[in-house]
């Protein structure tokens, strides 16, 4: 039972924790660009990013 009283409280910080840096985040923008990544992986580049190896 003694267990309890300290795993409790305990989660309960854990949790709010959690809630707090899940809201900072939203307010620094993080989740401003949700597609930009998915999108960016299709978009081809017209020179490659790292020069060929010449023999």
């Amino acid at each position: 039972m003694t267990g309890l009283a300290l795993l409790i409280p305990l989660a309960l910080m854990m949790g709010l924790i959690g809630l707090v840096a899940f809201f900072w985040a939203l307010r620094n923008g993080q989740f401003e660009d949700c597609d930009g990544a998915a999108a960016r992986i299709l978009i081809e580049d017209d020179q490659p990013s790292v020069p060929p190896v010449q023999p």
